[in-house]
């Protein structure tokens, strides 16, 4: 976790800055708020404060006769400031290495590290001005979040860009901007979620999957450097930012994408609950509900995992194996038949870390007969762990 210092600038975004300071304290970082003048016309000292947890830095503060120079002792404490909202003056200023409020100051005073949520008008967002300070910023290694395209502030303004990342959006890229970059030109290809199987246009055969452990994975990774590819299913997730989604429903569909797309990868994980079987027929019209009994005849899909493993050659491929047992020699057995480096033995009946939980706890079992237990924790935890050992395999 880090020291952030939050530092509102005057827009009508900085409404949100509160509750930014509240998930980033959630999420376990030290935070301090700093406010412009004019961003204490939107939002007020004391909720600032009280979201924090400690006094505001402001305007009024600064000018105090401690003998202290405030935007000295910011700069220094700071190990990232994170300014939300970035307005047009904010940026301009800082661009221009200007110090005639405290933001300005501070940050000319030797800021660590700088991030920008940018909150403007379109018009203002894509001036020729203010794209060039943004570009002279990012050359001196300022990251920026946003801006995002919804609906702007103004009366009759409509949608468009300049709109601030909401809130626990920021808390992701922030803590992807301070995450160490370990995974830096790797290029990983992850598979999540289920698959559906088509009886007719409205029914079909599935699994409880929730797709959160690939997408965690396929985070954790971006955090980390490494140019990801995701293979989904359908899920109700998002789609992560930084992160290219490629969204299909049956097995077939998926046995496509991640094909198509594995000579560009160094690394496969496929995290995804990929159906065993598929009707036998597809009918092209709802079919009407009858008493009688009904007998549905499958065929077997097509075995994804199996087909990358004979394909492998130096890429790193983990699989996963969902079991309600113990399961570790059919973990083992999967592994070899497989040709796998690793995989990743969870289970669905065990409360807490079945499907849709936000948690999870696996057993890594390798080739070489070692097994690795991960107690339960958070997925995106457990999905750096799996990260880790392949970063191992693909330096090795």
């Amino acid at each position: 976790m880090a020291r952030v210092l939050v530092a509102a600038s005057g827009g009508v975004a900085a409404l949100k800055t509160p509750h930014l300071l509240r998930l980033l304290r959630a999420r376990g970082h030290e935070v301090r708020a700093l406010a412009t003048r004019r961003a204490l016309e939107f939002v007020t000292p004391l909720s600032l404060a009280v979201a924090a947890g400690g006094e505001v830095a402001t305007e009024e503060a600064w000018f105090q006769p401690t003998g202290r120079a405030l935007h000295i002792d910011l700069a220094r404490w700071a190990e990232v400031v994170l300014v939300a909202p970035a307005t047009a003056d904010a940026l301009a200023k800082a661009a221009l290495g200007l110090a005639d409020d405290l933001l300005s100051a501070t940050l000319l005073a030797g800021a660590k590290r700088v991030a920008w949520a940018p909150a403007m008008n379109e018009a203002m967002w894509l001036a020729p001005q203010t794209q060039g300070h943004v570009e002279r910023l990012k050359a001196l290694g300022h990251a920026f979040f946003g801006p995002a395209y919804g609906p702007l502030a103004a009366v009759g303004e409509g949608e468009g860009w300049g709109r601030m990342l909401e809130p626990e959006e920021l808390v992701e890229r922030l803590d992807g901007f301070l995450t160490p970059k370990d995974l830096g030109g790797l290029r990983l290809l992850v598979s999540a979620g289920p698959t559906r199987e088509y009886l007719d246009p409205v029914r079909f055969l599935s699994n409880p999957s929730s797709g959160r452990m690939g997408y965690a994975v396929a985070e954790a990774a971006r955090d980390r450097g490494a140019e990801v590819v995701l293979v989904s299913g359908p899920t109700a997730l998002p789609d992560p930012w930084g992160v290219e989604v490629v969204r299909v429903e049956s097995a077939l569909e998926m046995r496509q994408a991640i094909l198509e797309r594995y000579a560009w990868a160094d690394a496969v994980v496929m995290a995804a609950a990929v159906a065993d079987y598929r009707p036998a027929e597809v009918l092209k019209e709802k079919e009407p509900k009858v008493e009688a009994e009904r007998l549905l005849r499958l065929v077997p899909n097509p075995d994804i995992l199996k087909e990358l493993g004979e394909r492998k050659g130096q890429k790193v491929l983990v699989g996963f194996a969902m079991e309600t047992g113990e399961g570790l020699e059919r973990a083992r057995g999967k592994l070899l038949r497989k040709n796998l480096d690793f995989i990743v033995l969870n289970w669905v009946n065990r409360e807490g870390v079945g499907f849709a939980s936000p948690e999870n706890e696996v057993v890594l079992v390798f080739r070489d007969g070692r097994v690795e237990e991960v107690s339960r924790r958070p997925k995106r935890q457990v999905a750096d762990r799996i990260l880790d050992h392949v970063k191992a395999l693909w330096a090795s």
